[in-house]
């Protein structure tokens, strides 16, 4: 359909180019499409190389289409254009094929533009055309290079689109293939890096997060791996986790819980993974305070007595035998207190305000504890197993920093 041109400067709304314009210009064509080759190619040197190997006659043949589908627009204003248009999209696909932006190209068509508005005025002069015809013909010429800028967009990022989807999906099996657990498979890994970019590191930190990861990719640093889509989605961090990358998770996990795995060679980085997602295990169980970030770093312990629950019921039931045939309310008492002993060795006052009952009621429950443990509470190793086994309980209790009665 036909075009409406914006004003020009001086406020005038410029008409429309008369279709027998096109009878003027279509003898331009072939020397035009010479001119725009010569300047093309001296601007930029990389379509000079193009245009003398074996794309040549591809390239020359899309120059000139882009030429005459504009001759063809000013004739018949409603006419197809789907062949001007793949050969568009071609180009922008040819860029990114090639590994550049499209600011050459789209430099190109703008020069282009000025040749063949610089041809106009000549013609203007030998026709003796209006400067109003000229400013229409200028108007529309600069109106069909957006065209051809925005087309040759669409297959540009056709193929970026196309590259980001491999590039993501390559590093996906990258991060999985570190975290597959030693031995792990250096050539495939090799060959991953270096289809990726991603340069292998000798210390790694994973980080679990919680499903469902809503999460700003473009937040994170590049040389961080992510698959946000797994049923547990992780992220794998080379090196440490310092401010700097402390600063980066929290921007890029706004709203999702995330635990820090242990900063371990990259062979033991399904450790630190299993470490951290066992640690967003606890805080569902309340045996970890519940934070949006959380570091493995300051719950190894719990992480160590916590690691087996089926192996903590067995040492319990062992270690704390001599109360089994107590009432569960008696027996619940003597354990808190038993408890609290082992972890402050506090005196019966002190130990009082934290168990918050009397101090004669403690002395009461020591000497009870004392008669029914006997030497296991000044035996060294007696004593550890059952400090260990009281604090695995604690923690299960969901109570990891109070006291209890």
């Amino acid at each position: 359909m036909p075009r409406t041109t914006q004003p020009s400067d001086a406020g005038e709304p410029l008409g429309q180019l008369p279709q027998e314009f096109a009878a003027i210009i279509r003898p331009e064509l072939p020397s035009l499409v010479k001119e725009i080759g010569i300047e093309v190619t001296r601007a930029y040197p990389e379509y000079a190389r193009l245009l003398n190997g074996p794309y040549r006659q591809a390239l020359q043949y899309g120059v000139e289409q882009n030429i005459a589908a504009f001759a063809e627009r000013v004739a018949s204003p409603s006419a197809p254009t789907t062949l001007r248009d793949e050969v568009c999209r071609r180009f922008g696909r040819f860029e990114a094929y090639e590994g550049r932006s499209l600011e050459t190209l789209q430099g190109a068509y703008r020069l282009g533009a000025r040749v063949a508005l610089r041809r106009a005025k000549k013609v203007g002069r030998r026709y003796n055309l209006s400067p109003t015809l000229l400013l229409s013909f200028a108007d529309a010429l600069f109106a069909y290079v957006d065209e051809l800028e925005a087309l040759s967009r669409e297959g540009y990022l056709e193929v970026r689109a196309q590259a980001d989807a491999r590039s993501e999906l390559l590093r996906r099996r990258l991060l999985h293939l570190v975290l597959s657990g030693p031995p792990l498979p250096r050539t495939a890994l090799t060959e991953l890096c270096e289809q990726t970019g991603w340069t292998l590191p000798e210390l790694v930190t994973p980080v679990a997060l919680r499903s469902p990861a809503t999460l700003s990719p473009s937040v994170l640093d590049n040389d961080v791996l992510l698959d946000p889509a797994d049923p547990q989605p992780l992220l794998l961090i080379p090196g440490a986790v310092d401010d700097a990358r402390r600063r980066m998770l929290e921007a890029a996990l706004p709203t999702v819980r995330a635990a820090v795995g242990l900063t371990v060679p990259t062979a033991s980085a399904a450790d630190s993974l299993r470490w951290a997602r066992r640690v967003l295990e606890l805080i569902d169980a309340e045996a970890i305070e519940d934070r949006a970030l959380v570091f493995c770093a300051d719950h190894l312990v719990t992480l160590w007595l916590l690691a087996d629950p089926a192996l903590t019921e067995q040492l319990a039931e062992r270690e704390l035998a001599p109360l089994a045939e107590l009432t569960p309310t008696r027996r619940s008492r003597l354990v808190e207190t038993l408890r609290v002993w082992l972890e402050t060795r506090g005196t019966a006052a002190q130990m009082g305000r934290l168990l918050e009952v009397h101090p004669q009621t403690v002395r009461y429950r020591m000497r009870s504890l004392e008669h029914r443990l006997g030497g296991r509470l000044t035996d060294p190793e007696a004593r550890f197993a059952l400090e260990a086994v009281l604090r695995a309980l604690h923690l299960r209790s969901g109570r990891p920093g109070g006291r209890g009665r």
